[in-house]
């Protein structure tokens, strides 16, 4: 059996971005961090020469009609930064529709007071969550190796 690392979520934001990681399994992720966006890469390389991580998850920021939104044009120059600086790990991007707004009503539902659902970096948090979660999710669904 091989050894399986972590898998990394990111809710990439123009001024914070939102990081999850699962267990060494891959059976379920938890929120990790939010960091300021600047400070991102190095806060990768820094986890990852502390943790086994197999892969990253990238949140793809689409439009209803399932075009790419606006905001690709500041992820993609970070997508390319990470496969520089990372050349061996591997980067999935990942469709995030809805997950700041189900984001909100996770926090909602747990019974979080309305100032804690102000802290954006919550939310962005609980997003990459949910995105690595759905992530994980697909994967259970599809034959293995489908991926590159």
């Amino acid at each position: 059996m091989r050894t399986m690392g972590r898998i990394l979520g990111i809710d990439y934001g123009r001024k914070r971005t939102g990081l999850a990681v699962t267990d060494p399994l891959q059976i379920v992720a938890g929120n990790l961090a939010t960091v300021p966006t600047h400070e991102l890469l190095h806060f990768i390389k820094d986890y990852i020469a502390r943790e086994q991580v197999e892969r990253i998850v990238i949140g793809l920021p689409t439009q209803l009609n399932g075009q790419p939104s606006e905001s690709m044009k500041y992820i993609t120059p970070f997508v390319n930064r990470l496969h520089k600086e990372l050349p061996d790990m591997p980067v999935v991007m990942y469709d995030e529709r809805f997950t700041s707004t189900i984001a909100h009503q996770a926090m909602i539902d747990g019974g979080m007071k309305k100032s804690d659902r102000r802290d954006k970096s919550r939310v962005d948090a609980i997003a990459a969550t949910i995105i690595l979660n759905d992530y994980l999710q697909s994967k259970l669904n599809q034959p293995e190796n489908t991926e590159s």
